[in-house]
Order: C-alpha cells, then sequence, then structure tokens
C-alpha cells in the first residue's frame, strides 16, 4: 500500500512537472506573461521605478543632444551602440508635418503592436517590445515630452536586470518615466523585451516621431 502511495504521488509530481513546462513552452506563455505584467502594474509592482518623481525630474535635466559616452548596458551586459539617427530617419515624414487633433498613437500589448491612427484610420503599424522585466501599464495618456536622444538607468545589478544605456533615440514619453523610442540594444521585436517601456526599431520610432507631437494621445491595452 505505501508503495503505492509513493506511485500515486511521484505520478502527480510528475503531471505537474510536465503541465509548468508545458506551459512555459506554449503559446499560453505569453498570454500568462501580459497578465501576470497588468496585474502587477495594477498594484504597484514595479522593481524599475520609472514612475517616480525623481526619475521624470531626472528626465526633465536632460538634453536631447547626442552624448560621446556611448558604453551601453542592457540586463548587465555591455552592448553596442549604433546611432542610426545620424542616418535622418526622423526625416521620413518631415519635421513640419500637419498636427491633427484626432490622430493617435495606439499599442496593442497582447499583439506587440503599435498602431498610428488618424481620421480612424491605420496610417502605420509596427511590431514592439513591451515590457517582461516589469510591466507595461495600460491606460491613456498623451505625450508630454519628445527627445531625439535620452539616457534611461534602471533595473537591478542582483536580478541581471540592470541597464544604462545613452543615447536612446526618438524618445516619447508619454506617462512619468514610460515612453515610446528606439532600442539598439537589441532585435527581438514581437517580443515582450523591456523594463515598462515600448521598444521600437530605431528607424520606425524615427517616423513615429516625426508624425507626433507633444500632446499626442497615448492608448496601451491588452
Amino acid at each position: 500500500m505505501q508503495i503505492f502511495t509513493k506511485g500515486i504521488s511521484h505520478f502527480l509530481i510528475l503531471v505537474l512537472v510536465s503541465i509548468v513546462i508545458g506551459l512555459l513552452i506554449s503559446p499560453a506563455k505569453r498570454y500568462i506573461n501580459l497578465y501576470f505584467n497588468h496585474l502587477t502594474a495594477k498594484i504597484g509592482i514595479n522593481l524599475n521605478n520609472i514612475a517616480s518623481e525623481q526619475y521624470v525630474s531626472w528626465i526633465k535635466s536632460q538634453q536631447d543632444e547626442l552624448v560621446s559616452n556611448n558604453q551601453a548596458i542592457f540586463l548587465n551586459r555591455n552592448v553596442p551602440f549604433t546611432d542610426i539617427a545620424l542616418r535622418g530617419a526622423d526625416n521620413i515624414l518631415g519635421e513640419s508635418v500637419n498636427q491633427k487633433a484626432n490622430k493617435y498613437i495606439e499599442v496593442d500589448i497582447s499583439e506587440q503592436r503599435l498602431y498610428m491612427k488618424e481620421d480612424g484610420n491605420i496610417v502605420g503599424s509596427f511590431l514592439v517590445s513591451t515590457g517582461k522585466w516589469a510591466p507595461t501599464p495600460t491606460g491613456e495618456w498623451r505625450i508630454w515630452t519628445k527627445l531625439r536622444y535620452t539616457r534611461m538607468k534602471g533595473g537591478s545589478k542582483a536580478l541581471g536586470t540592470f541597464y544604462d544605456l545613452p543615447n536612446v533615440p526618438y524618445t516619447m514619453y508619454y506617462y512619468r518615466g514610460y515612453g515610446i523610442h528606439g532600442a539598439y540594444w537589441h532585435n527581438n521585436f514581437g517580443q515582450p523585451m523591456s523594463h515598462g517601456c515600448v521598444n521600437m526599431k530605431p528607424e520606425e520610432a524615427g517616423v513615429v516621431f516625426s508624425w507626433a507631437s507633444v500632446g499626442t494621445r497615448v492608448v496601451v491595452h491588452i
């Protein structure tokens, strides 16, 4: 009887382990991660702390100019810096775009995609990377500042999520330290990769940067 009971226990453990492994390697992992991030955002868990007043003050103190120190760190590792902005990507739609009140940016976290919308039509659609190591909050805001270059720093060295990234291109902050910006340190767009911001290919971020303005509405949802 004891041997039979042990056999049942081992079988149940095996089943549970199989279920966990199955979830981790299945498409459901993506949605589990999305809803976990959504829940943690709702209850205020964010080790990155980019929503703090101190971080916002740091943003306001920065200039939107290229700095010479290009040593970049992402997830505790040095990453190469590439200045895509020098290639003139911000001129794709021109600098003097006629701004309309009925244009807005929509970020769909479940699709990992950003939409430029105007007059009810989609005028641009791009893959993005939202929060993985910290959640991307859902809600509706307006862009409060645009910086052609900015420095971003946060995460945790102990947890292996630390980052210190100079010259982040085409940044549009819409909610405290949360922004839409180019990311030169990875090329995994379409999958969550950020610490809460909305990552884009730098050249595509330049398109949105030129199209949008301070005050443009940003809607983020699952």
